[in-house]
């Protein structure tokens, strides 16, 4: 800003021959349309003047953590090449931008508000979101799981008439590989629950899939699998059987909010 720091042009302006790196001059406005910002900019000092926009304080603090951290890469990349001889890619560059503005972006304690385009920015550098006055905010998304490994979500439903299970297997591609259901009579919905995630195991069983993983949605059937006593002395033969099995498997089991276990699939009645 103050032209004090020793770029090639500074030093060529005071009679250094200096041969400019072609390969490490990287394009400002390219890089931070990489980085998911879209800002254009006609000179180098315009890129100063970008906050001053009417944008929300966490809005600024994101990017100007990004403007900063971009121009810091910048100097490292270069100085690389011409006291180590080492070529840093653009892409590694980007990379490097994007995970430092994400942690200064972490750290503040400034806020935003609840316009769209906010909100793709700052989770384009996966930053929490700050909303002055509103509860806090927990993003739930289902994630596939390991390779080799088959995650099962199971859901249970419960009425004055009726009551049913499904449940949905996918593999680490998110293809979904084999999906039940069933209609179980009139039992409740936490029974309706259990027994999704007992059939979801029986049928792992019978497909030799050694590793599974299973997600429910009621955080009470995540505590039977280690508390045996809650189980009722309906189900408790089925509950011992399933567990003998699992001790021939790898398995995991684990909640998930209702919003991350609505899986879309082909349904077919379980046998």
């Amino acid at each position: 800003m103050h032209d004090k720091t020793p770029t090639c042009e500074r030093l060529k302006e005071r009679g250094c021959n200096i041969p400019l790196d072609h390969s490490t001059c990287f394009l400002i406005v390219h890089m931070l349309s990489n980085c998911g910002i879209g800002l254009h900019f006609n000179d180098v000092y315009e890129i100063w003047h970008t906050c001053d926009m009417r944008w929300s304080p966490q809005r600024k603090f994101v990017i100007k953590a990004a403007i900063v951290n971009l121009l810091a890469t910048i100097w490292y990349a270069r100085n690389t090449t011409r006291f180590k001889g080492k070529d840093i890619h653009w892409k590694s560059a980007i990379s490097l931008i994007s995970s430092n503005a994400t942690l200064s972006g972490n750290n503040s304690q400034t806020f935003s508000n609840s316009s769209m385009t906010d909100f793709v920015i700052i989770k384009k550098f996966k930053v929490h979101i700050h909303l002055p006055g509103a509860p806090h905010i927990k993003e739930v998304s289902w994630q596939p799981p390991l390779r080799n490994w088959i995650k099962g979500n199971s859901n249970g439903y419960a009425s004055s008439f009726s009551s049913a299970c499904g449940i949905i297997f996918r593999n680490c591609d998110s293809d979904c590989l084999h999906c039940i259901f069933g209609n179980l009579g009139m039992v409740s919905a936490f029974h309706a629950e259990l027994i999704g995630a007992m059939r979801a195991i029986e049928t792992t069983y019978q497909r030799n899939w050694i590793n599974f993983r299973l997600e429910s949605d009621l955080i009470l059937v995540v505590m039977k699998f280690s508390n045996d006593s809650l189980v009722s002395w309906q189900l408790r033969n089925k509950w011992f059987n399933c567990k003998k099995i699992l001790s021939s498997m790898n398995f995991m089991v684990s909640h998930i909010f209702r919003e991350g276990n609505q899986r879309t699939g082909r349904v077919i009645p379980y046998p």
